[in-house]
């Protein structure tokens, strides 16, 4: 498989990632503005009122032209959509910068709303374009490299505004009025980021292969004919569906969070600088910046959707924490761990969204995803602002989201349950092991498969699976199945139980399945290597019955795992090292015949031992 790094060679890659960065540069600079101008004149529950209005006015066009900006998307060339929303970018900020200056805070707010319009018809197309420029080999990585970029740009945005706000702020400015035009010369720095945004937009392949033929008509938009229309494309695909549901409770959790961590710093913790505050919440992005990186590589083999579900544990985690820690230094470490596992919500789940949507209709899904996450997010911000004006202090709002962070686990483990599982497991065993595979495309993408190979270590059936989308079916001695903490997991995954007394049945199910086209494994050799040896192949497997299309690939796991505490051979020469992580190599062979016997198999498996150990 090509390495990641070549993702970066695709023609308009890096000038499509500057586009994204300056974008959401150039926003989340004027959002910054207004927040901070907030902060500084009101206390209390007006601070969190106030802050929760700004968000609502970057949410709401989010929701009003889901219909056209699905519509833009799936009808004109995605680059073109990016290119002239840059443009439209220039003149808002132009008013803006025309607001600061004579010091118009409402006109300077509404212009919040016309930004965030922007960006609500750019949305759809910048997702979209992901897919389009790399393709779905890299989608997981296309990913990771735009939020990690997003995250890079709000990150920046967050420190380079606040710092510049604080900068040309003084203790004499009172008013919002007197603010704003105190530092008012932002606002050409808002312009230059729109217009350079816009030139390199401009230089954008067109990548559009398929376009829609639809019309697009205002009666039918007003009449909410679109909008009932375009969420049935949604939710005619159940995973993509329950994929937008969980981002959008993250989303949820998110916004409230950062609504009421202001105030929280300033009520209970007593820290009323814009830096500090706007800095710790910054954390968060440098978090998803390494979380994004760490889904990427995760992520190499297909998309990884089981992460999301770790990441959610974790979050909902922090977020109960949050209230009883009083150091901002503690909080800085949770609010980056926040952000590391919130890629892991992020990075997946919107891959796996455009891996699941049809071309033709992929403009119109990622609109609703961006509406329905909205939608969350308004509503959420509605119920900050009432327990706001009715004095709840900020403690309750964490608590709040502790429990919508329960719910988003359960949404998430119902569908993902046993990818979380590997993914666990994936994540534990890259701490101590770095794996590397050979020969995966052998592996057929959909037939049935048989992969028998050698047996070394308690891991085997871990470090196999790890590579593989499709999930195998293990054949395992029954004690080992019944075994107490793992029996739940054995069964979820399918596992098949074999003992002396239900062989037959054991077979009858591996036949069953086979036929079905899924991938049983087993080891032939019974048991785990006490000598480093290949022992003789059992011929079990040679009594399934041949009639199903597959074929066997056999395996070789090689010698980097003796000596740990997971194998049973222990050469005296090989000393631990628990600071060193274990090279493993798994070899997968050419396809075999299914009437291929023990022996035959025993000697391909030892030849591979030969050919690859003597490298």
């Amino acid at each position: 498989m090509p390495k990641q790094e070549k993702m970066f060679a695709i023609a308009g890659v890096v000038n499509y990632l500057v586009v994204v960065f300056m974008n959401a540069f150039t926003d989340l600079g004027h959002k910054i503005i207004i927040q901070n101008t907030i902060f500084k004149v009101y206390d209390g529950s007006t601070q969190i009122v106030l802050t929760a209005i700004v968000n609502a006015l970057v949410l709401l066009p989010f929701i009003l032209v889901f219909s056209p900006a699905g519509f833009l998307a799936d009808r004109f060339a995605k680059n073109k959509i990016m290119q002239y929303s840059a443009l439209f970018a220039v003149v808002i900020t132009l008013g803006i910068t025309y607001a600061y200056y004579h010091g118009y805070f409402i006109f300077a707010f509404i212009l919040t709303f016309l930004l965030a319009m922007q960006s609500a018809i750019y949305g759809p197309a910048k997702y979209g374009y992901i897919k389009e420029l790399v393709g779905v080999k890299f989608l997981s990585g296309g990913n990771s490299a735009v939020q990690a970029t997003t995250t890079v740009a709000i990150l920046g945005g967050i420190i380079f505004y606040t710092v510049l706000f604080e900068g040309m702020y003084n203790d004499t400015l009172v008013t919002e009025s007197q603010i704003l035009q105190a530092i008012a010369p932002l606002g050409w720095l808002l312009v230059i980021g729109s217009v350079m945004e816009w030139f390199l937009a401009s230089r954008l392949p067109n990548k559009m292969i398929e376009a829609s033929k639809r019309n697009f008509k205002l009666k039918r938009y007003l009449r909410g004919a679109y909008l009932f229309k375009n969420l049935k494309t949604v939710t005619r695909n159940r995973e993509i569906f329950d994929a937008i549901i969980s981002l959008s409770l993250f989303w949820s959790i998110s916004q409230v969070v950062l609504a009421v961590f202001g105030e929280y710093a300033k009520d209970a913790l007593h820290v009323s600088n814009t830096i500090i505050v706007q800095g710790v919440m910054a954390l968060a992005g440098i978090g998803i910046v390494i979380g994004s990186i760490m889904v990427a590589k995760l992520s190499r083999f297909y998309i990884n959707v089981g992460l999301a579900g770790i990441g959610a544990i974790i979050i909902t985690i922090i977020v109960f924490l949050v209230p009883f820690i009083h150091s901002m230094t503690l909080i800085a470490i949770l609010f980056t761990l926040f952000g590391i596992f919130a890629a892991f919500i992020l990075v997946p789940l919107n891959a796996r969204i455009q891996y699941l949507a049809a071309r033709v209709h992929l403009g119109t899904i990622l609109a609703a995803n961006n509406f329905i996450q909205n939608i969350f997010m308004f509503s959420f911000l509605c119920i900050t602002t009432l327990f706001a004006y009715f004095g709840m202090n900020a403690q309750v709002l964490f608590y709040l989201m502790t429990f919508v962070g329960m719910y988003l686990i359960y949404n998430l483990y119902k569908r993902y349950a046993v990818d979380m599982f590997w993914s666990l497991m994936g994540l534990l065993a890259a701490l101590r092991h770095k794996y590397i595979y050979v020969g995966l495309e052998n592996i057929p993408k959909k037939k049935a498969v048989l992969l028998l190979g050698n047996h070394v270590s308690w891991l085997d059936w871990i470090l196999l699976q790890l590579p593989l989308q499709r999930r195998i079916n293990y054949m395992m001695d029954k004690d080992i199945y019944n075994w107490k903490f793992f029996h739940p997991i054995f069964k979820k995954g399918e596992a098949i139980p074999l003992s002396p007394k239900a062989f037959k049945d054991a077979i009858k199910e591996a036949h069953k399945r086979l036929q079905k086209g899924s991938v049983i494994a087993l080891f032939p050799e019974g048991e785990i290597t006490q000598d480093g040896e290949i022992h003789q192949f059992h011929r079990g497997y040679e009594l399934i019955p041949k009639d199903y299309e597959g074929v066997i690939v056999p395996f070789y796991i090689d010698k980097g795992i003796f000596g740990s505490s997971f194998a049973k051979y222990k050469p005296q020469e090989r000393q631990r090292n628990i600071f060193k992580r274990r090279v493993v190599k798994i070899y997968f062979g050419k396809p075999l015949p299914i009437e291929t016997n023990a022996q035959q198999l025993h000697d391909i498996i030892l030849k591979m031992r030969e050919k690859y150990e003597t490298k």
